[in-house]
């Protein structure tokens, strides 16, 4: 059967609630392997079992699409089988307008984990947070719902109510949470207009017309008097269209620089993408860019990143920091260093699809952030006390994920520095804050560095763990001794001045 195929880049954190694309042309290829009949005759056997014994019966139609299911999911964490409802999400996802919650989320052996929850959505406004786990929608766990399953069950109508459990590290007991279906509409550009006339501009995701809004939005900051510093923040950003990174990156830098380069075992995944305009065409992005004030080229930038910032958001802060063009603060990234090739298919009346990894990206120095994730310049904590506290994962954590190849024979080192753990976490719930707003640390740090003056570092991120144990021996013994020199003396009496006990 001849497909004509269309690939659509994905640039997306994790396979979830959220799935977005770009496009690049990707040609069809016919197998020249034989078939491995001795497989199809186990396959066969395994199916007419399942006819003839399973306890419920079952659809030879629904049968075979588990299988598929099963086949394509079993690769990596972002593959996947996308039925006709399925397509149809992932196509007004792209387009940033779908009904649901606004999270993104992976499978986890306990439920559903979430990635992040997208600004000004249901999700972030109930106060989910990125490492919570769901473990129950509408009184049912998640723990055996493959993710497809979960997300199906998650998005509805708008106006409609959902009941979800969730289990949060600090917390005895699960979260219960009752939300409101919404139609998600997001806005992926947000500016704010700090003192001394410094910018600040959020990116929640990669769409469409992320790359002409945030043109725009540094005119709209360099007309106000407010582009003497940029804070760029990428903190809680799954990733999205691949050309709107591309194109985000190229405000900041010289036309025709490296951006990122796609590499793979088809000859048609090997490509290198840069600030040109017909590697950024998306939406209006290439007249916006040519209308950008030349201040953008040349104005310090700070790039905020978090355990949370994924793949688009990785290509961007990759090449900036490979550019020396701004500095990384914050948190080591997610690592999806993947790229994702949806092959559309027709079946009758339905659309349907595949989302298959094909390539994996590397930043223009040739750095593969997979299952690594891309390290600040300068390590910031969450807040001035320390990190908060989560269920932490990033893509080294998850099943079957794909190897970074600069690892020696395919096997990942240890990851040497300081992870997630309660010795260094907010114990306090006042940890709380939106990013963007007057207690946002790390965002007074990012100004902090702008102006010259004192950055506040983390105190034990970033450092390898080896130096991290002796800090804190040292910092225990030094409080053990002040405790002991602090100690007052017992007092003692004096045996013939006591008093007889009365009788």
């Amino acid at each position: 059967m001849k497909l004509r195929l269309l690939s659509l880049f994905v640039a997306g954190a994790c396979a979830g609630m959220l799935a977005t694309t770009g496009f690049q042309a990707f040609a069809g290829k016919t197998a020249d392997e034989g078939l491995p009949l001795q497989e199809i005759r186990q396959f066969t056997s395994v199916f007419n079992a399942v006819k003839d014994y399973y306890v419920d019966e079952i659809s030879d139609r629904e049968l075979l699409e588990l299988a598929v299911e099963g086949m394509v999911s079993g690769l990596d964490p972002h593959s996947n089988f996308l039925d006709s409802k399925g397509f149809k999400d992932m196509n007004e996802a792209t387009h940033g307008a779908f009904g649901g919650l606004g999270i993104e989320v992976t499978k986890d052996t306990a439920g559903v984990r979430v990635i992040s929850p997208i600004d000004d959505t249901p999700a972030a406004r109930a106060g989910i947070r990125a490492g919570d786990i769901i473990t129950k929608i509408d009184g049912e766990a998640t723990a055996n719902l493959s993710l497809n399953e979960a997300v199906k069950r998650m998005r509805g109508e708008p106006k409609t109510k959902i009941r979800l459990e969730i289990a949060r590290k600090g917390e005895m007991t699960p979260l219960q949470m009752t939300l409101e279906r919404a139609m998600i509409k997001t806005q992926s550009v947000r500016m704010k207009e700090l003192a001394d006339g410094i910018g600040y501009v959020r990116i929640s995701q990669f769409q469409e017309r992320t790359a002409e809004d945030l043109a725009r939005t540094i005119n709209k900051l360099e007309k106000n008097g407010h582009l003497k510093g940029l804070v760029l923040d990428l903190r809680n950003d799954p990733g999205g269209l691949l050309q709107a990174a591309i194109g985000v990156a190229a405000i900041f830098l010289p036309p025709n620089s490296d951006i990122v380069s796609t590499k793979g075992r088809a000859a048609q995944s090997d490509y290198s993408f840069k600030a040109i305009e017909s590697d950024y065409r998306s939406g209006d992005a290439v007249k916006a860019i040519a209308d950008l004030t030349p201040k953008a080229k040349s104005v310090p930038v700070v790039v905020l990143i978090n355990s949370s910032s994924a793949s688009a958001s990785e290509i961007v802060a990759g090449a900036l920091q490979d550019h020396k063009r701004a500095t990384l603060m914050g948190d080591r990234s997610f690592g999806k260093g993947s790229v994702q090739t949806i092959l559309p298919m027709t079946y009758g009346d339905k659309a349907v699809g595949v989302k298959l990894t094909t390539a994996r990206y590397y930043t223009p120095s040739g750095r593969s952030i997979q299952a690594r994730g891309i390290e600040p310049d300068i390590y910031v904590d969450d807040t001035p006390k320390g990190n908060y506290p989560t269920f932490q994962v990033r893509e080294a954590d998850l099943a079957h994920h794909l190897v970074n190849q600069d690892d020696e024979d395919g096997e990942e080192k240890e990851d040497e520095t300081l992870p997630y753990d309660d010795n260094d976490s907010v114990k306090s719930p006042d940890w709380s804050f939106q990013f963007g707003d007057d207690k946002d640390w790390q965002l007074q740090q990012a100004v902090a560095k702008l102006k010259g003056g004192k950055v506040e570092e983390s105190k034990y991120r970033g450092k390898p763990i080896k130096v991290v144990r002796e800090m804190r021996a040292a910092e225990k013994a030094k409080a053990e001794a002040e405790a002991k020199k602090d100690a007052k003396p017992e007092a003692k009496t004096d045996a013939k001045t006591e008093k007889p006990a009365a009788k």
